[in-house]
């Protein structure tokens, strides 16, 4: 461990690094590396482990992407554990504090909030049903799988990675049920509709429930949901819902901290028609916030009855998306929607927190936490329960002192029902796919996956096929899109949809499947999957590319790196609609002298664009400061101002699925929004999109300057890297803050010009109508090409390593902008050229 007067010294010295002209960031950085090389395994040589049954060979690629060679799967798994964290400590411990809401531990007070709300969800009870119902052989996997995260916790007790060592938190070893921990946080993570309901809520304090529709759209083509929001008409929402803020600040952070609501992802297969070669292909991008580390890593795994390549996640032992020599899969979300929120009415009656259910009064069931805390003392809190589960705000709200427990009175509660604490064998359906080798046995294997709800693609060389997976409550009335009264048991569940009912395909006439997080089956299917579809334009484009002409793995690379939205199109048709035309030419001619020359030609070119958003690009840079304008002049006047919380609600929403920002500029002549609440006179949608047209040319003059040639879409938009450690910053003390934030150029990298956004394969999306900083892009890609010799290629969006001392934490990220694939060979003559013969031998210890 660092001793204090270190600790004290290292902000101090970094800052100085940074300011100094003679020694300079490279001075500080190259400090921290030699300070930490200890944390670092070494690459060749021989190191004695407790726990192998026989030696094992770990070699590494040019990005340091692993190759583990055993002769028993005992010791495959072992090591996974062992490189895992090796390579993935840090991130490994903080997804396990994160999910069991012990962050406080190694933070501080300032994530205290965020520890609230997941000890509310309660993560630790899914996990331990996931794990108990584990077959007896997987948590012998599991098990041996923390052996080998606890060799090398035990080696390198005393060689922590920098963040670990300097926050004094000691990590303890790692249990077989933390792995069903992780399992469960991601789970967690793909509730997009949890974010949306609680921003509904939100912004009905604002606008009321009768304007709540308009910001909540479905898809264009869909009616709003009216009758989904008047579950909320008539209820005195305004001060009524004690903790409201804070649940979604707590919801928000957790989002940032990349846990929640990450409603992206690609993968597409072409059946062997449609290609170049007569077999197969699978490509498979998984979209994730931009993070360092990535939340992926690829490893390579070669032993006598088990082989797979592709990507896993430390903590899990499991390769989760790849290639095993004889079947590809890949996934992407459902955007299920498997929880609701219930308002329910509470009151204190002595003691005891009392709930409305069906006419009766009924006592919350208690649940006691103790919260652990860096630098304070222990806090005892309660978290209430109802029937329909855990009341959010029961531990989240305004105190005199952060620490200070709450005492929540009358008013509404907001009670959480998931689909999470169910039985079933996902664990041992996600190792089964890996296995599997047909497109027949993956079937049997992704039928059982109920925990997780997920688009999951495999193919092998004559075949390709689609299963959606989860589980999925029936409603007795209502869509679950918005809360619900908890107090009226209409809306309670009924049980879930029959599994035989999820969707499925085979070897389609067309010769491809696809899946973009949006809408795969029409209103009044058999199965409600979601209400919270994701836009359309990336499904639409996968259409566009994937049914034209033959393909080959050259094909799918372009694919990937695509940065063309169909979205520009259709804007062109509304503008172009001879409802729309001359309106808007009067509206323009109808402002102020000054405006009309930069509405002009703004307009001039929406209408010229031909929707490549690539970095260079000025006429992207113009249509992306058009949505920014568009969407201030359309909301901000009723939502507003910008710290509102119900205008960051909006914002947050456009994130997460077909948004209001997008529904208004395609349609909704009627929309009430399209009023200026501020001005007298009573403004319609022409007057607003001639007011966004000019205003878009100023902002893209007062951003880019006033030289049109120099605009370009790579200026205003941008990729940058944060690190873990300074994710967590904001939560932290001020002179933790500036201990971090002196070593950012260390930690984190970037930025760099980015192109596409939310709507493009090459996704790139951005908080609209916030900024332009990238949040949300392809965190890992893989392509399987069953004509290849060596099928599969693949790539991270960051480095292999967590560590910023190793060589390996961001050389990713060039690779990743340059489309570098790395190969996976599978053939025994093939692995020298790709994985060297440099290796690290792992001798049993006795």
């Amino acid at each position: 461990m660092a001793s204090p007067a270190f600790k004290r010294f290292l902000p101090r010295f970094c800052v100085a690094a940074a300011a100094g002209a003679m020694i300079g960031l490279s001075g500080c950085q190259s400090w921290l590396d030699s300070r930490y090389a200890g944390s670092l395994p070494p690459t060749s040589g021989f190191q004695p482990v407790k726990g192998l049954a026989q030696s094992v060979s770990i070699r590494r690629n040019p990005l340091g992407m692993p190759l583990i060679e055993t002769t028993t799967f005992h010791d495959a798994l072992f090591t996974l554990g062992y490189v895992h964290a090796s390579d993935r400590l840090s991130q490994m411990v903080g997804m396990r504090l994160m999910a069991e809401g012990r962050l406080a531990e190694m933070a501080g007070p300032g994530v205290l909030e965020i520890d609230r709300f997941m000890r509310a969800v309660n993560l630790r009870k899914s996990a331990d049903i996931l794990y108990k119902n584990a077959s007896p052989r997987l948590k012998e996997f599991f098990a041996v799988y923390a052996r080998g995260v606890n060799a090398y916790l035990y080696r390198y007790r005393d060689n922590l990675p920098m963040d670990l060592a300097e926050s004094g938190y000691r990590p303890g070893y790692w249990k077989p049920e933390d792995s069903a921990l992780i399992f469960a946080l991601l789970n967690f993570g793909l509730s997009v509709n949890l974010q949306e309901e609680i921003a509904s809520l939100v912004i009905a304090q604002k606008v009321g429930a009768d304007k709540l529709a308009w910001l909540t759209p479905i898809y264009p083509d869909e009616p709003l949901p009216v009758e989904e929001a008047e579950k909320l008409k008539g209820l005195q929402l305004g001060g009524q819902i004690p903790g409201l803020a804070a649940l979604n600040d707590a919801a928000g952070q957790i989002a940032e901290l990349n846990m929640l609501g990450v409603a992206a992802s690609n993968n597409w297969a072409i059946a062997p028609q449609n290609t170049r070669n007569g077999r197969s292909i699978l490509a498979n991008d998984t979209h994730l916030p931009i993070a360092m580390p990535s939340v992926w890593n690829f490893v390579q795994i070669r032993s006598p009855k088990f082989q797979a390549a592709g990507v896993s996640i430390a903590g899990v032992p499991a390769v989760v998306a790849g290639y095993n020599g004889k079947l590809a899969w890949g996934m992407t979300m459902v955007m299920g929607d498997n929880q609701d929120l219930f308002l329910e009415k509470v009151r204190r009656e002595g003691n005891r927190l009392l709930y409305q259910a069906d006419g009766k009064w009924l006592p919350a069931s208690e649940r006691m936490e103790t919260f652990f805390i860096k630098g304070e003392r222990p806090v005892r809190e309660v978290i209430f329960e109802t029937r329909h589960g855990p009341l959010l705000n029961s531990v989240l709200g305004q105190r005199k002192h952060p620490l200070q427990p709450l005492e929540i009175k009358s008013g509404y509660g907001i009670a959480l029902q998931t689909s999470q604490f169910e039985n079933d064998q996902s664990l041992d359906a996600f190792f089964a796919l890996s296995r599997a080798q047909s497109v027949e046995q993956a079937h049997e294997a992704t039928r059982s996956i109920r925990a997780m709800g997920l688009n999951i693609l495999y193919a092998d060389a004559k075949n390709i096929a689609w299963q959606v997976t989860g589980r999925y409550p029936n409603r007795r009335e209502g869509r679950g899109l918005l809360p619900s009264p908890g107090w009226d048991g209409r809306y309670d569940w009924d049980g879930f949809a029959d599994p035989m009912l999820h969707p499925y395909d085979q070897n389609p006439a067309q010769g491809w499947l696809g899946t973009a997080n949006q809408r795969t089956v029409q209103g009044g299917y058999g199965v409600q999957l979601s209400n919270s579809w994701y836009y359309p334009e990336r499904a639409e484009r996968i259409a566009e590319l994937a049914g034209s002409g033959k393909h080959d793995w050259q094909s799918m690379i372009a694919m990937q790196y695509d940065q063309t939205s169909p979205f520009p199109a259709k804007l062109k048709a509304m503008f172009q609609d001879p409802g729309m035309a001359q309106p808007l030419k009067q509206a323009i001619d109808a402002l102020p002298p000054a405006e009309r020359p930069l509405a002009r030609e703004g307009l001039d070119r929406l209408l010229a664009f031909d929707g490549r958003l690539s970095p260079t690009s000025a006429d992207a840079a113009y249509y992306g400061a058009f949505l920014h304008e568009s969407a201030r002049q359309i909301f901000l006047d009723e939502l507003g101002p910008e710290t509102s919380p119900a205008w960051r609600a909006l914002v947050q929403n456009a994130d997460l699925s077909y948004s209001a920002q997008a529904d208004h500029l395609l349609g909704r002549v009627d929309s009430p929004f399209w009023d200026d609440v501020n001005t007298a006179q009573k403004e319609d949608k022409p007057a607003i999109l001639a007011r966004s047209l000019a205003a878009a040319t100023r902002f893209a003059e007062s951003r880019l300057g006033a030289d049109r040639k120099a605009w370009q879409w790579g200026k205003l938009h941008t990729y940058s890297w944060i690190s873990e450690s300074t994710q967590v910053a904001p939560f932290m003390t001020a002179s933790q803050r500036a201990g971090i934030n002196a070593l950012k150029g260390y930690l984190d990298r970037g930025p760099y010009p980015a192109g596409g956004d939310h709507s493009t394969l090459n996704v790139a999306a951005y908080h609209w109508a916030q900024d332009f900083d990238t949040w949300l892009i392809p965190a890992m890609r893989i392509i399987v090409d069953f004509g290849q010799p060596e099928p599969m290629i693949g790539m991270n969006s960051t480095g292999q390593s967590g560590n910023p001392a190793s060589p390996h934490y961001a050389d990713g990220i060039d690779a990743w902008l340059k489309a570098r694939y790395m190969k996976f060979p599978f053939q025994p003559q093939n692995l020298d050229a790709v994985y060297g013969t440099k290796r690290l031998m792992l001798t049993p210890q006795k």
